[in-house]
């Protein structure tokens, strides 16, 4: 699986894209059909506590799914987000399954 990882208004360091990296290779557990996966750090323009903002989208045979959260921590949205294209992944496979 291919992924690329972007930070938007900020420099992500090592520790951060090694964390979103090792999240977003779990998700082929689910599944081996990920051809790509595209992740979106972004630090939202409030000072608020949850601007940090975590966007994936992968590249998925049935089309692309994607999903958005934002959260406190880059790694708690991460982990989000990586929960959301789970079950996403899980109910595409299932629509599969009954066609």
């Amino acid at each position: 699986m291919n992924i690329q990882i972007h930070s938007i208004r900020f420099d992500a360091d090592k520790k951060l894209i090694d964390f979103v990296t090792q999240k977003v290779k779990k998700l082929s557990q689910v599944s081996n059909d990920i051809v790509s996966a595209e992740v979106f750090l972004r630090l939202d323009k409030d000072d608020e506590r949850e601007n940090k903002i975590t966007e994936i989208k992968i590249e998925y045979p049935k089309g692309p799914l994607f999903a958005r959260k934002q959260s406190k921590t880059f790694e708690e949205a991460t982990d989000l987000v990586v929960s959301a294209l789970k079950k996403q992944i899980i109910k595409q496979k299932e629509k599969m399954r009954g066609e």
